[in-house]
Protein backbone atom coordinates (compact mmCIF):
# COMPACT_ATOMS: atom_id res chain seq x y z
CA UNK A 1 0.00 0.00 0.00
CA UNK A 2 1.38 3.76 -0.53
CA UNK A 3 2.53 5.64 2.21
CA UNK A 4 0.07 8.75 2.11
CA UNK A 5 2.27 11.32 1.22
CA UNK A 6 2.58 15.10 3.78
CA UNK A 7 -0.56 16.70 2.72
CA UNK A 8 -0.11 19.22 -0.10
CA UNK A 9 3.94 19.68 0.31
CA UNK A 10 4.99 23.13 2.27
CA UNK A 11 5.76 24.69 -1.49
CA UNK A 12 2.04 24.70 -2.18
CA UNK A 13 0.88 26.33 1.25
CA UNK A 14 3.03 29.73 0.38
CA UNK A 15 2.44 31.44 -3.31
CA UNK A 16 5.21 31.21 -5.39
CA UNK A 17 6.75 27.79 -3.55
CA UNK A 18 9.98 26.94 -2.53
CA UNK A 19 10.94 23.85 -2.56
CA UNK A 20 14.21 22.80 -4.24
CA UNK A 21 15.44 26.11 -4.12
CA UNK A 22 18.85 26.26 -3.50
CA UNK A 23 21.09 28.90 -0.98
CA UNK A 24 22.20 30.02 -4.61
CA UNK A 25 18.88 31.42 -5.24
CA UNK A 26 17.83 33.00 -2.41
CA UNK A 27 18.89 36.89 -0.40
CA UNK A 28 20.82 37.21 2.45
CA UNK A 29 19.27 38.42 5.60
CA UNK A 30 20.80 39.77 8.83
CA UNK A 31 19.94 37.02 11.72
CA UNK A 32 19.23 40.13 14.19
CA UNK A 33 16.48 41.47 11.33
CA UNK A 34 14.82 38.14 11.90
CA UNK A 35 11.87 37.41 14.50
CA UNK A 36 11.21 33.51 15.80
CA UNK A 37 7.96 32.27 14.05
CA UNK A 38 5.14 32.90 16.96
CA UNK A 39 3.28 29.57 15.81
CA UNK A 40 6.33 27.34 15.86
CA UNK A 41 4.76 23.89 17.43
CA UNK A 42 7.72 22.78 19.07
CA UNK A 43 8.43 23.59 22.69
CA UNK A 44 11.84 22.00 23.26
CA UNK A 45 15.04 21.49 21.00
CA UNK A 46 17.79 19.09 21.93
CA UNK A 47 21.15 20.91 22.82
CA UNK A 48 22.99 18.84 21.59
CA UNK A 49 21.63 18.58 18.16
CA UNK A 50 21.75 21.98 18.02
CA UNK A 51 25.31 21.66 18.62
CA UNK A 52 26.08 19.46 15.94
CA UNK A 53 24.28 21.11 13.69
CA UNK A 54 26.44 24.58 14.07
CA UNK A 55 29.31 22.02 13.77
CA UNK A 56 28.26 21.49 10.02
CA UNK A 57 27.10 24.53 9.61
CA UNK A 58 30.39 25.72 10.29
CA UNK A 59 32.31 23.54 7.84
CA UNK A 60 29.83 23.81 5.01
CA UNK A 61 27.50 26.45 5.59
CA UNK A 62 23.31 26.51 4.84
CA UNK A 63 22.87 24.28 2.34
CA UNK A 64 18.58 24.83 2.45
CA UNK A 65 17.31 28.56 3.09
CA UNK A 66 14.98 29.79 6.18
CA UNK A 67 11.34 30.21 5.05
CA UNK A 68 10.48 34.11 5.95
CA UNK A 69 7.65 36.56 5.91
CA UNK A 70 8.11 40.23 5.60
CA UNK A 71 7.63 41.85 8.77
CA UNK A 72 5.00 45.01 9.44
CA UNK A 73 8.34 47.08 9.73
CA UNK A 74 11.53 48.02 7.42
CA UNK A 75 14.04 45.33 7.30
CA UNK A 76 12.21 42.92 9.89
CA UNK A 77 11.27 39.08 8.86
CA UNK A 78 9.00 36.95 10.90
CA UNK A 79 10.58 33.11 10.42
CA UNK A 80 8.05 30.63 9.04
CA UNK A 81 10.61 27.03 8.68
CA UNK A 82 14.05 26.80 9.51
CA UNK A 83 14.18 27.54 13.03
CA UNK A 84 16.32 24.67 14.16
CA UNK A 85 19.29 26.13 11.22
CA UNK A 86 18.28 29.88 12.53
CA UNK A 87 19.46 28.81 16.08
CA UNK A 88 22.46 26.78 14.98
CA UNK A 89 23.57 29.64 12.98
CA UNK A 90 23.74 31.76 15.13
CA UNK A 91 25.73 29.36 17.81
CA UNK A 92 28.03 29.25 15.00
CA UNK A 93 28.60 32.85 15.08
CA UNK A 94 27.16 33.97 11.54
CA UNK A 95 25.82 37.03 10.97
CA UNK A 96 23.64 36.41 8.21
CA UNK A 97 21.61 33.31 6.06
CA UNK A 98 20.09 32.32 3.19
CA UNK A 99 16.54 32.85 2.94
CA UNK A 100 13.60 33.14 0.71
CA UNK A 101 10.94 35.51 1.31
CA UNK A 102 7.60 34.61 0.73
CA UNK A 103 3.87 36.32 1.73
CA UNK A 104 2.13 33.80 4.25
CA UNK A 105 -1.38 34.11 6.81
CA UNK A 106 -1.27 33.35 10.04
CA UNK A 107 -2.60 29.82 9.57
CA UNK A 108 -0.22 29.09 6.80
CA UNK A 109 3.13 30.21 9.38
CA UNK A 110 1.62 27.29 11.96
CA UNK A 111 0.71 24.62 8.77
CA UNK A 112 3.75 25.11 7.46
CA UNK A 113 6.07 25.17 11.17
CA UNK A 114 3.73 22.01 11.73
CA UNK A 115 4.50 20.03 8.62
CA UNK A 116 8.29 21.04 8.63
CA UNK A 117 9.02 19.17 11.78
CA UNK A 118 6.45 16.28 11.16
CA UNK A 119 8.55 15.36 8.02
CA UNK A 120 11.70 15.46 10.42
CA UNK A 121 10.14 13.56 13.16
CA UNK A 122 11.46 16.22 15.35
CA UNK A 123 7.26 17.01 17.58
CA UNK A 124 6.29 14.87 20.49
CA UNK A 125 3.01 13.77 20.84
CA UNK A 126 1.81 16.57 22.74
CA UNK A 127 3.29 19.08 20.41
CA UNK A 128 1.58 17.56 17.67
CA UNK A 129 -1.64 17.76 20.00
CA UNK A 130 -1.60 21.12 20.55
CA UNK A 131 -0.66 22.49 17.07
CA UNK A 132 -3.85 20.43 16.59
CA UNK A 133 -5.74 21.75 18.41
CA UNK A 134 -4.85 25.39 17.40
CA UNK A 135 -5.79 24.47 13.44
CA UNK A 136 -8.69 23.19 14.80
CA UNK A 137 -9.54 26.38 17.08
CA UNK A 138 -7.89 29.25 15.42
CA UNK A 139 -8.90 28.62 12.05
CA UNK A 140 -12.27 26.24 12.65
CA UNK A 141 -10.91 23.04 10.76
CA UNK A 142 -12.50 19.58 11.27
CA UNK A 143 -10.18 16.69 11.79
CA UNK A 144 -10.73 15.70 8.16
CA UNK A 145 -9.33 18.99 6.92
CA UNK A 146 -6.29 18.67 9.89
CA UNK A 147 -5.25 15.50 8.29
CA UNK A 148 -5.21 16.24 4.96
CA UNK A 149 -3.17 19.00 5.64
CA UNK A 150 -0.88 17.14 7.48
CA UNK A 151 -0.80 13.89 5.79
CA UNK A 152 -1.82 11.79 8.56
CA UNK A 153 -5.36 9.49 8.70
CA UNK A 154 -8.33 11.27 10.19
CA UNK A 155 -8.05 8.78 12.71
CA UNK A 156 -4.53 9.37 13.89
CA UNK A 157 -5.06 13.03 13.84
CA UNK A 158 -8.23 12.48 16.71
CA UNK A 159 -5.80 10.57 18.67
CA UNK A 160 -3.29 12.51 19.08
CA UNK A 161 -5.94 15.51 19.69
CA UNK A 162 -7.30 13.03 22.53
CA UNK A 163 -3.67 13.27 24.35
CA UNK A 164 -4.82 17.15 25.61
CA UNK A 165 -7.36 15.44 27.60
CA UNK A 166 -4.70 13.70 30.08
CA UNK A 167 -3.73 15.83 33.33
CA UNK A 168 -0.99 18.01 33.10
CA UNK A 169 1.43 15.63 34.72
CA UNK A 170 0.67 12.56 32.36
CA UNK A 171 0.98 15.32 29.43
CA UNK A 172 4.49 16.04 31.36
CA UNK A 173 5.41 12.75 31.35
CA UNK A 174 5.07 11.84 27.70
CA UNK A 175 6.62 15.01 26.88
CA UNK A 176 9.68 14.33 28.55
CA UNK A 177 10.24 10.78 27.42
CA UNK A 178 9.13 8.87 30.49
CA UNK A 179 6.46 7.33 28.96
CA UNK A 180 5.29 6.40 25.39
CA UNK A 181 2.41 7.70 23.65
CA UNK A 182 0.69 3.49 23.92
CA UNK A 183 0.98 4.66 27.95
CA UNK A 184 -0.76 7.54 27.77
CA UNK A 185 -3.78 6.35 25.43
CA UNK A 186 -3.97 3.66 27.96
CA UNK A 187 -4.40 6.11 30.58
CA UNK A 188 -7.42 8.07 28.54
CA UNK A 189 -9.23 4.75 29.28
CA UNK A 190 -9.68 5.58 32.97
CA UNK A 191 -12.69 7.72 34.12
CA UNK A 192 -10.47 10.66 36.08
CA UNK A 193 -7.64 12.48 35.94
CA UNK A 194 -6.80 11.61 39.45
CA UNK A 195 -7.30 7.73 38.65
CA UNK A 196 -4.62 8.81 35.29
CA UNK A 197 -2.33 10.66 37.91
CA UNK A 198 -2.32 7.47 40.11
CA UNK A 199 -1.72 5.13 37.27
CA UNK A 200 0.90 7.34 35.87
CA UNK A 201 2.77 7.08 39.72
CA UNK A 202 2.74 2.94 39.55
CA UNK A 203 4.04 3.13 35.60
CA UNK A 204 7.22 5.42 36.77
CA UNK A 205 7.77 3.30 40.06
CA UNK A 206 7.77 -0.06 38.71
CA UNK A 207 8.87 0.97 34.89
CA UNK A 208 5.55 -0.87 33.70
CA UNK A 209 5.37 -1.80 29.97
CA UNK A 210 2.22 -0.41 27.93
CA UNK A 211 0.35 -4.26 28.20
CA UNK A 212 1.13 -4.02 31.62
CA UNK A 213 -0.35 -0.55 31.70
CA UNK A 214 -3.46 -1.78 29.55
CA UNK A 215 -3.80 -4.20 32.31
CA UNK A 216 -3.77 -1.73 34.98
CA UNK A 217 -5.83 0.50 33.47
CA UNK A 218 -8.18 -2.01 33.24
CA UNK A 219 -7.83 -2.77 37.38
CA UNK A 220 -8.74 1.01 38.00
CA UNK A 221 -11.33 1.00 36.36
CA UNK A 222 -13.00 -1.61 38.34
CA UNK A 223 -12.72 -4.53 35.38
CA UNK A 224 -11.20 -7.63 35.57
CA UNK A 225 -8.10 -8.35 34.64
CA UNK A 226 -7.92 -10.05 31.29
CA UNK A 227 -7.86 -14.06 32.32
CA UNK A 228 -5.06 -15.88 30.95
CA UNK A 229 -6.26 -18.03 28.49
CA UNK A 230 -4.92 -20.96 26.21
CA UNK A 231 -3.23 -19.22 23.67
CA UNK A 232 -4.49 -19.89 20.24
CA UNK A 233 -2.22 -19.90 17.48
CA UNK A 234 -3.36 -17.56 14.49
CA UNK A 235 -2.63 -18.80 11.39
CA UNK A 236 -0.34 -16.63 9.44
CA UNK A 237 -3.56 -15.80 6.87
CA UNK A 238 -5.54 -14.59 9.94
CA UNK A 239 -2.77 -12.67 11.03
CA UNK A 240 -2.19 -11.04 7.55
CA UNK A 241 -6.06 -10.25 7.00
CA UNK A 242 -6.02 -8.57 10.63
CA UNK A 243 -2.77 -6.64 9.59
CA UNK A 244 -4.65 -5.65 5.87
CA UNK A 245 -8.34 -4.40 7.99
CA UNK A 246 -5.77 -2.37 10.31
CA UNK A 247 -4.46 -0.50 7.64
CA UNK A 248 -7.59 0.12 5.67
CA UNK A 249 -9.40 0.72 8.54
CA UNK A 250 -6.63 2.84 10.42
CA UNK A 251 -7.53 1.27 14.24
CA UNK A 252 -7.49 -2.08 15.54
CA UNK A 253 -8.88 -4.76 14.14
CA UNK A 254 -9.06 -8.39 15.55
CA UNK A 255 -10.18 -11.55 13.80
CA UNK A 256 -11.51 -14.46 15.98
CA UNK A 257 -11.88 -17.50 12.97
CA UNK A 258 -13.61 -20.64 13.89
CA UNK A 259 -14.27 -23.95 12.17
CA UNK A 260 -17.97 -22.88 11.73
CA UNK A 261 -17.43 -18.95 10.99
CA UNK A 262 -15.71 -16.82 13.62
CA UNK A 263 -16.66 -12.85 14.58
CA UNK A 264 -14.63 -9.95 13.57
CA UNK A 265 -14.15 -7.37 15.80
CA UNK A 266 -13.16 -3.23 15.53
CA UNK A 267 -11.61 -1.21 18.04
CA UNK A 268 -12.88 3.00 18.14
CA UNK A 269 -11.51 5.03 20.92
CA UNK A 270 -14.04 8.66 20.42
CA UNK A 271 -17.42 9.23 19.09
CA UNK A 272 -15.75 11.21 16.11
CA UNK A 273 -13.43 7.61 15.09
CA UNK A 274 -16.63 5.52 15.30
CA UNK A 275 -18.40 7.93 12.87
CA UNK A 276 -15.19 8.16 10.66
CA UNK A 277 -15.35 4.14 10.79
CA UNK A 278 -18.72 4.09 9.45
CA UNK A 279 -17.90 6.17 7.00
CA UNK A 280 -14.90 4.28 5.45
CA UNK A 281 -17.24 0.82 5.96
CA UNK A 282 -20.33 1.95 4.00
CA UNK A 283 -18.03 3.56 1.19
CA UNK A 284 -16.33 0.01 0.59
Amino acid sequence: MTQRGLGKGLGALIPGGFENVSADGAQNIQISDIKPNPDQPRTHMDDEGLEDLAGSIKEHGIIQPLILTKGDEGNQYTLIAGERRLRAAQIAGLESVPAIIREASNQQRLEIALIENIQRENLTAIESAMAYKRLSDEFDLSHEDISVRVGKSRVAVSNTLRLIKLPEDVQAALQNGKISEGHARALLGLPSKKSQSAALQTILKNDLNVRQTEELARKFSGQKPAQEKEKKTISPEIKALENSLRTSLGTKVSVNHGNNGGTVVIHYYSEEELESLVGRINSL
